[in-house]
């Protein structure tokens, strides 16, 4: 099942990591590495199954190759998932052995902060590796970048208000927010700044209950939120939530939030459509965290990355000229601009072989690059396409 799911996927590299004395099981894809290394977040989650894990991964990696090309980034798509639960099963030592993972891949695969991960824990992979992004102030980066990727949804909110609406005054709507963990109660604190009338969610009650109080949102039950009669439904949490069963009870006008891989399937694309809604493509919208963390490769610059936040906006404004022009949905648009990328460079290019660490940090790391239990070179399937 696992050799017929990687002949499909059209992926470079996938490596399966285990270090039994960490309680480590893991898995990297790197999907394409034409226009740059693969940079992308590494996730920890609970997954049901390791194939359930390997479709999350599959499907992460191939949305950073095409956020990374659409945003006009010099990076492939790449990411991580860690199978376990980040409230219980977290450890240095586990961190520490995935660091190792990382760094023999000598640069094809750089990772950063997903879900269930935060700077703490980068901070231990850093130990092991120099090719990380998204690590404290202190170390030459730019620390948590979820500030960063609400900013940039926000842009390509405001793009897809003028389309739909002939206007960006964000605060003259209401929004359906599904999840408010990181990103998406930088989000909430955003939309509410400018007025307007948010409804939340979340598995997290402690989360929503925060949201309501801090910044006056209006909580709804976790599968109350498709029945909300809101302008703009806003998935900021797990992906594949526009699906068959959803899609008919949403009564919003646009689609816009920060999750990855918010359509279950394309063709939810054509069915949103279908239905007079605008959606706005999640790998573009959701491209602030990237764009912000990519600086640290050559040395970062606050100003330079909120500049650059502010391309999204452009960039959501093209794939709704595509869509239109070539009168297709825009999940289909998107993917094509960022396929003609691609392609044109992919002329120019080989697949990125790897790369020099971030010379910002080439003495970032205090300690040993070995720990106690790890000292065994990495257990390793890398599976080549």
């Amino acid at each position: 099942m696992i050799f017929e799911t990687i002949s499909t996927s059209n992926h470079e590299e996938v490596v399966f990591c285990h270090n039994k004395d960490a309680g480590l099981k893991a898995i990297i894809a790197i999907h394409n590495t034409v226009l740059g290394p693969a940079l992308g977040g590494t996730r920890m989650w609970p997954y049901a199954s390791e194939a359930e894990a390997l479709n999350d991964v599959l499907r992460l990696s191939r949305g950073m190759t095409y956020k990374a090309a659409v945003s006009g980034l010099n990076l492939g798509g790449g990411k991580a998932v860690i199978w376990g639960d980040p409230n219980k099963d977290k450890s240095e030592a586990l961190f520490r052995a995935f660091g190792r993972f990382v760094n023999s891949l000598g640069g094809r695969y750089i990772t950063a902060e997903d879900v269930g991960i935060d700077v703490n824990d980068m901070e231990y992979v850093l130990r092991e590796t120099e090719y990380v992004t998204g690590v404290h102030q202190v170390h030459g980066g730019s620390g948590d970048p979820s500030p960063f990727t609400a900013y940039g949804t926000l842009q390509g909110l405001m793009a897809a208000l003028q389309v739909k609406f002939g206007n960006e005054e964000v605060g003259n709507y209401s929004y359906a927010v599904q999840g408010v963990g990181h990103v998406g109660m930088e989000f909430v604190k955003l939309l509410r700044e400018r007025g307007a009338k948010v409804f939340v969610t979340d598995i997290n009650k402690d989360a929503v209950q925060r949201a309501v109080d801090e910044f006056g949102c209006e909580a709804v039950a976790l599968d109350d939120i498709y029945d909300v009669d809101a302008d703009v439904y806003s998935p900021t949490a797990l992906g594949g939530t526009i699906n068959e069963k959803t899609l008919p009870r949403l009564k919003c006008k646009v689609i816009c939030g920060a999750a990855n891989n918010q359509l279950a399937n394309d063709q939810m694309g054509v069915e949103v459509a279908a239905k007079g809604m605008l959606y706005a493509p999640d790998y573009a919208v959701n491209a602030g965290g990237l764009m912000n963390v990519s600086l640290e490769i050559d040395g970062y610059n606050r100003e330079r990355a909120m500049r650059m936040m502010r391309t999204i906006y452009y960039n959501l404004g093209r794939i709704f000229e595509i869509s239109k022009r070539d009168g297709i949905p825009t999940n289909q648009a998107a993917d094509r601009m960022a396929e003609e990328r691609i392609t044109a460079i992919g002329k120019l290019r080989l697949p990125h072989l790897g790369a020099p660490a971030p010379a910002s940090r080439a003495a970032a790391a205090t300690d040993p690059p070995s720990a106690p239990g790890l000292h065994a070179g990495p257990v390793r399937l890398a599976i080549h396409s």
